[in-house]
């Protein structure tokens, strides 16, 4: 038994009991129509203990669930027992941010929106440290260094074959911090540039004349699944990332990302406006 699941783990269990509450039935009543005592439910919905992809059909045959795209996804997510490179960090920090780095590599396509940050991924390593050290309370310097390291290696999932498709909003204002300084952000502004060429990478540029918009308040990073229904939210807080996965939430944010592209400047726009940025330093 899993003393300490994972966030993929637990989003596994959790989907299970959606299933089982929205067939009306109990723990115990289903685990009499399976023949396994209750608690075997609850730890399976717990993401204590893993079971196969039959015993998912079965449970999703018993759970009257019609759609089958759901129940395959939810199939394989029980034969992927790949112990990725972000457990590496395990005793170095927050499981939150493991659990991100999970979404992510798993992610069949991704959308962020950011206000006064460049997003994650596509942070230099001297702008990411320089984020870092603002942090309250302040980090000691190998713990920056950690963080930095862990901030780079999720990068990957740009670089992989296949990459993953990511369309990224940035407000005006994140392009104008200069975090670091003027080098600093001249080179981070060169790099979101550089990135933006990429074919799977789609860059949308708010800029301030484009007045309010919807989210402005947030950082929203957005995680697609196999299936919409097993699609993530990320919201970045103080004190780490923030999970939203309710149906409802997930509509939430895929009409404010929509509505939010629609304030900002086309791709192509976009990149003449961060190399006017550039210019301006």
């Amino acid at each position: 038994m899993r003393s300490n699941p994972t966030g993929r783990q637990l989003r596994f269990g959790a989907e299970l009991r959606k299933l089982r509450e929205r067939a009306g039935l109990t723990a115990t009543e289903a685990g009499q129509l399976l023949g396994v005592k209750q608690n075997q439910i609850s730890n399976t919905e717990a993401g204590r203990v893993g079971v196969s992809a039959e015993r998912v059909r079965t449970l999703a045959y018993h759970y009257q669930c019609g759609d089958k795209a759901l129940v395959e996804a939810l199939s394989d997510m029980t034969t992927d027992r790949t112990r990725g490179w972000w457990e590496e960090y395990r005793e170095l920090l927050p499981a939150a941010l493991l659990d991100l780095a999970e979404v992510e590599h798993h992610a069949t396509r991704l959308r962020t929106a950011v206000t006064v940050h460049i997003p994650g991924l596509f942070q230099t390593t001297d702008y990411a440290r320089e984020i870092f050290r603002q942090d309250v309370p302040e980090m000691s310097p190998p713990d920056i260094e950690h963080r930095v390291s862990f901030r780079v290696k999720r990068q990957a999932v740009l670089y992989r074959d296949p990459p993953t498709p990511h369309q990224a909003i940035i407000h005006e204002a994140a392009l104008r911090m200069k975090f670091g300084g003027a080098s600093v952000t001249r080179a981070q502004l060169q790099h979101l540039l550089d990135m933006s060429e990429r074919d799977h990478i789609a860059l949308h540029v708010i800029p301030f004349d484009a007045g309010t918009f919807p989210g402005s308040g947030q950082s929203i990073y957005y995680s697609g699944g196999p299936v919409p229904k097993l699609d993530t939210v990320n919201l970045d807080q103080s004190h780490g990332p923030a999970f939203l996965d309710s149906e409802a939430q997930l509509d939430k944010y895929r009409v404010l990302l929509d509505r939010m592209e629609a304030s900002a400047l086309s791709p192509g726009e976009s990149q003449d406006f961060i190399h006017r940025a550039i210019q301006d330093l």
